[in-house]
């Protein structure tokens, strides 16, 4: 089944969101969508969502709607900060979704910031709603897919890093993950200027 959506007529409507913003380890990920005529119905903010909820609904997007995904790692993250992270992540997300001859009417973006006046390349209109993830679709599917993606991420690096349980945490700091870093130090993938993290890694 599929819920018609009515895109503007001079340009696209993107819905932007990101995952991974608190987790002491990995990436953080930002997704932009626009949705399609045939996009899934029950699209909601992911943190709502069951796990196999999400794993129905991000190829159902992922088949049904245009999107884009922006990664920035946990170097970089340190360098930068997560903020401007987060902000190159959304930026890159938005411009892995478009083509050059692409009109935009709006970027919708979750939260109380955006990119534009922050991010050099950032050059689309935009407008932050706070809550957007469970009130606007586009959010909604964008939400999904950019958690979906990092979990996939961290199960495949929890492969390489067995010790921190990041199959079951995501990289966040659960009890098992901070008894895991006290027993077995930070790994490259680990944000060093994170709290907990930043604690082990003085000298």
């Amino acid at each position: 089944m599929s819920c018609p959506s009515i895109l503007p007529h001079k340009g696209l409507l993107i819905g932007v969101d990101e995952a991974g913003r608190g987790p002491l380890a990995g990436p953080v990920v930002a997704a932009a969508v626009v949705l399609g005529p045939d996009a899934p119905c029950g699209l909601a903010d992911s943190k709502v969502l069951s796990a196999r909820r999400r794993a129905v609904l991000d190829p159902a997007i992922r088949a049904t709607c245009r999107w884009g995904i922006g990664v920035v790692d946990a170097m970089e993250i340190d360098r930068i900060n997560i903020f401007a992270a987060t902000m190159k992540a959304m930026t890159l997300a938005v411009a892995n979704l478009l083509e050059h001859s692409d009109a935009v009417t709006q970027v919708l973006i979750d939260g109380n910031k955006t990119p534009q006046g922050r991010v050099p390349e950032w050059i689309w209109p935009a407008r932050a709603i706070v809550g957007g993830d469970a009130t606007e679709p586009a959010i909604s599917a964008a939400s999904i897919i950019a958690k979906q993606h990092r979990d996939h991420i961290m199960q495949a690096a929890a492969q390489q890093y067995p010790h921190y349980g990041w199959d079951r945490n995501a990289g966040y700091g659960t009890r098992e993950h901070l008894a895991a870093l006290q027993r077995h130090g930070p790994c490259p993938l680990h944000r060093r200027t994170f709290g907990p993290v930043a604690l082990l890694c003085k000298d």
